[in-house]
């Protein structure tokens, strides 16, 4: 791939240093607050909207 396309995940490839991150990522289940990420951001925006 010579280039990133960002209209749709469907018409790009990760590159080899995204697809480490993406398996490195902590991850959980978000129905049940399990998924640390999204309550850092859930909480990140929270705080800046008051």
């Amino acid at each position: 791939m010579d280039r990133i396309d960002f209209r749709s995940d469907t018409v790009s490839w990760p590159t080899p240093a995204m697809r480490a991150a993406m398996a490195a990522a902590p991850v959980g289940d978000d129905v049940y607050g399990e998924d640390p990420t999204v309550n850092e951001l859930e909480a990140l925006a929270a705080a800046r909207v008051g």
